[in-house]
C-alpha cells in the first residue's frame, strides 16, 4: 500500500510501473477535452478508467462534482493525486466492486486496465466489469484501438517493436474484441449501453463523425482534416499516407482505416472536432456546407505544447476564453518563423517568412465542395496542361481579387465554391503585407512540394522541377515576367525569381507551422523510388564508362600507330643522314664541289695569274 494517504489501493495494483512514460503514454490530445466539455453531464459522479493526461483529467474535474481516477500503477495514482485534489485508485478494473458511477470516461480503451496479477479477461469480460459500475442510464465514453488502421497497416516497424511491454496480454488477438464501430456499438448494447454517438479518432488530432467519416470523399473538408493529422503522425510508416487516406475515402472507408473510435452513450452537438493551432475546430452541417466555430483548447495545452505546435507563446492567439471566432478579435498573434527550412520561434526580423496563428481569419461557414488542390491533381494527373492552365488562370484572378483577407493561400484549404472560389479553415496568416503575387507563389511552392514530394505523375519533364516549374505555374495565373529591355542585362534577376524565392520562404514557414516538414529518414517507398532511379542512372552511367572506354580504345590504337609509323620514319631519317653523311665524304662529291666552283669561274686567265702567284709564293717557303 502506498503512503500516500490520497491513494487506495484495490486488487491488481501494480509496482514498481507506469502506464505514463514510454512511447505509448497517456491518452490525450485538446480534440478530446472538448468532446468531453460538450458530452460529459454536470454535476454527477464520474470515474475516469486508465492512463488520462493531465488536461483530460482537469475537464473532466471542471464538469463533475466527485471524480475518483482508476489507475493500475502506485506510481502513478502517487503523481496524481500530488497534482489533482482527487480520489485516486490503485488497482485493476476488476478489484473495483461495490461502486457505482454516474459518467465513466475510458478514452484510452479497455487495453490497459488489468494488471500481470488479475484474471486473464478477454475484452468482453473487461467490458462487463466495466458496466457492472455504470449507473443506470450513465454516459459512458469508450475508446477503441484499431488494428486496421492505415497507421498499423503501414508501421514499418516489426511486430516486436511496434507493440510495448505493457501488452503482454494482447488484446490484438483476442476473437471478442470488436473490429468495427458497428461491433463496438454491438458490444455496449449487449450491456445495457446504448451508444447514441460514435467518432473516428485520427490520431487524436481529429474526431469525425463515422457516418460524416463513412460519406466524406478525397478533397472534402473531413477527408482534407483527417488526412492532415496521419500526416502529423510519429509512426515511421512505409509510404506516405495521404494517398492511402485518400484511396480509403474514395471508397467510403475512412471510418473504418481509423486510427481508432470513440462510442459515447450521449449525443454530440458537433460532428467534427479538430485541431487548430493551439485551438479547437468544431464544425456542423450547414445548408452551405459545413459551419465552423473556433473555440481555445479546453484543460489548456501542456506546458510546452502550443509552443511547438504554434511555434510561438503558449497563450492562444485570437481564440481567448470565452471567445469564437465570430467576434473577429484580433489579439497579439504568435509568431513563427521560418529560416531555410528550420522552424523555430523567433522575433520578426526583416528578410526573413513569418507566418502566425490568427483564429479570426477562419470563416464561419466553409463550402462543402472539394479543395483546389484535388482538382488541380486530377488535371495532372490526367495530363490535361489546357485545363490546368485554365484553373490555375481563375485561381489568378480570384486571388487577385481577394484583397480583405490576410491568410496565407494553400491550394490545399482553398475549396470549390460553384464556379468561385473561398478560403478553407487555415487560420495561418503572414505578418507582412505580402503582395498577392507573392501569396500566389506560396500556394504554387507548397502544391509543388507535395506534388513531387509524393511521386505523383504530371505532364511536365522530369528536369522542369522547382523554380522552373512554379514560375511555370505563375504564368499560368497571370503574373507574367517583365519583358526584357536593352538596359537590362542577363545577370538581372527577373520579378518572378523574387516572387518565387519570396513564396519559397513562406511554403517553408507554414509547413513547420503544420508541422510537415520533410523527415529525416525517408519511408521505404521513397527509399525503393530512390533506389530504382540510382540503379537506372548506375546503368546508364555504366553506358556512358563503356563507350568512353571503348573511344579511348580506339584513340590507344590510333597512337600506337602512329607511334610506330613516327618510329619508322626517324629510322629512315636516320638511314638518309648516314647516306648523306658518306657521301659527303667521297671523293665523288669533293670532285663534284671542285667542279661546280670551278664553273662559276667568270675569268679564267684571271684565275689562271692568282693560281700561278700563289703556287710561287707556296714554292717560295
Amino acid at each position: 500500500m502506498s503512503d500516500n494517504l490520497a491513494v487506495e489501493v484495490v486488487r491488481g495494483e501494480m509496482q514498481p510501473w507506469s502506464d505514463y512514460d514510454g512511447s505509448r503514454g497517456a491518452v490525450r490530445g485538446p480534440v478530446l477535452g472538448a468532446l468531453l466539455d460538450d458530452v460529459l453531464p454536470a454535476g454527477a459522479r464520474t470515474l475516469i478508467v486508465g492512463p488520462h493526461a493531465a488536461e483530460l483529467v482537469s475537464v473532466v474535474l471542471a464538469k463533475s462534482a466527485d471524480t475518483t481516477l482508476l489507475v493500475r500503477s502506485v506510481s502513478d495514482a502517487a503523481s496524481l493525486a500530488e497534482e489533482f485534489e482527487v480520489r485516486v485508485v490503485a488497482g485493476a478494473l476488476d478489484g473495483l466492486t461495490g461502486e457505482t458511477f454516474d459518467v465513466i470516461v475510458a478514452a484510452d480503451g479497455l487495453d490497459r486496465v488489468l494488471s500481470y496479477d488479475s484474471e486473464d479477461l478477454n475484452w468482453s469480460q473487461r467490458l462487463d466489469a466495466l458496466a457492472a459500475v455504470a449507473a443506470p442510464d450513465a454516459v459512458v465514453v469508450l475508446g477503441l484501438e484499431n488494428e486496421f488502421s492505415l497507421t498499423t497497416l503501414l508501421d514499418q516497424r516489426p511486430a516486436d517493436q511496434r507493440h510495448g511491454d505493457d501488452e503482454w496480454r494482447p488484446l490484438r488477438d483476442d476473437p471478442t474484441r470488436p473490429v468495427s464501430v458497428v461491433q463496438l456499438a454491438s458490444e455496449l448494447a449487449r450491456v445495457g449501453l446504448d451508444a447514441r454517438s460514435a467518432y473516428a479518432s485520427f490520431t487524436n488530432r481529429v474526431l469525425l463523425a463515422v457516418d460524416v467519416a463513412a460519406a466524406a470523399r478525397p478533397g472534402e473538408l473531413p477527408t482534407r482534416l483527417a488526412v492532415e493529422a496521419l500526416e502529423a503522425t510519429d509512426v515511421p510508416l512505409l509510404t506516405p499516407i495521404s494517398e492511402p487516406a485518400e484511396t480509403a475515402a474514395r471508397a467510403g472507408l475512412l471510418a473504418s482505416t481509423a486510427t481508432g473510435w470513440l462510442a459515447i452513450t450521449a449525443p454530440a452537438p458537433h460532428a467534427i472536432y479538430a485541431e487548430l493551432g493551439p485551438c479547437v475546430l468544431t464544425a456542423a452541417p450547414a445548408a452551405a456546407g459545413w459551419s465552423i466555430t473556433v473555440t481555445p483548447a479546453p484543460g489548456g495545452l501542456p506546458d510546452g505544447e502550443a509552443e511547438a505546435r504554434t511555434g510561438g507563446p503558449a497563450t492562444p492567439t485570437g481564440c481567448a476564453d470565452g471567445e469564437a471566432v465570430e467576434e473577429r478579435r484580433r489579439p497579439p498573434v504568435m509568431v513563427a518563423e521560418a529560416r531555410g527550412g528550420a522552424f523555430t520561434p523567433t522575433a520578426l526580423s526583416a528578410g526573413a517568412a513569418s507566418v502566425v496563428f490568427d483564429a479570426s481569419v477562419v470563416p464561419a461557414v466553409v463550402p462543402g465542395g472539394v479543395s483546389v488542390e484535388t482538382l488541380l491533381l486530377r488535371l495532372a494527373v490526367a495530363e490535361d496542361v489546357p485545363g490546368f492552365r485554365a484553373l490555375a488562370g481563375r485561381l489568378g484572378d480570384w486571388a487577385r481579387s481577394v484583397t480583405d483577407q490576410r491568410g496565407v493561400l494553400r491550394w490545399d484549404d482553398v475549396l470549390v465554391d460553384g464556379d468561385a472560389f473561398a478560403y478553407g479553415v487555415s487560420p495561418w496568416v503572414s505578418v507582412a503585407d505580402e503582395s498577392r503575387e507573392d501569396l500566389l507563389a506560396a500556394a504554387w511552392q507548397r502544391f509543388h512540394d507535395r506534388l513531387i514530394g509524393t511521386h505523383r505523375r504530371h505532364p511536365w519533364p522530369p528536369w522542369m522541377i522547382g523554380d522552373d516549374l512554379v514560375s511555370t505555374w505563375l504564368a499560368m495565373s497571370g503574373v507574367e515576367a517583365p519583358a526584357p529591355t536593352p538596359a537590362t542585362t542577363p545577370d538581372t534577376p527577373l520579378a518572378t525569381a523574387a516572387q518565387v524565392a519570396r513564396g519559397k520562404e513562406l511554403a517553408a514557414a507554414l509547413a513547420g507551422c503544420l508541422q510537415t516538414t520533410e523527415p529525416q529518414t525517408p519511408d521505404v517507398r521513397t527509399a525503393l523510388a530512390d533506389a530504382e532511379r540510382a540503379k537506372k542512372e548506375l546503368f546508364e552511367l555504366q553506358g556512358h564508362v563503356f563507350g568512353l572506354e571503348r573511344t579511348l580504345g580506339f584513340r590507344d590504337k590510333a597512337l600506337k600507330t602512329r607511334e610506330n609509323r613516327l618510329r619508322e620514319m626517324r629510322l629512315q631519317v636516320q638511314k638518309a643522314n648516314a647516306e648523306r653523311t658518306r657521301f659527303r665524304n667521297s671523293r665523288a662529291f669533293a670532285a663534284a664541289t671542285l667542279i661546280r666552283k670551278a664553273a662559276t669561274i667568270r675569268n679564267p686567265r684571271k684565275f689562271a695569274g692568282k693560281v700561278k702567284r700563289h703556287l710561287r709564293r707556296k714554292l717560295r717557303r
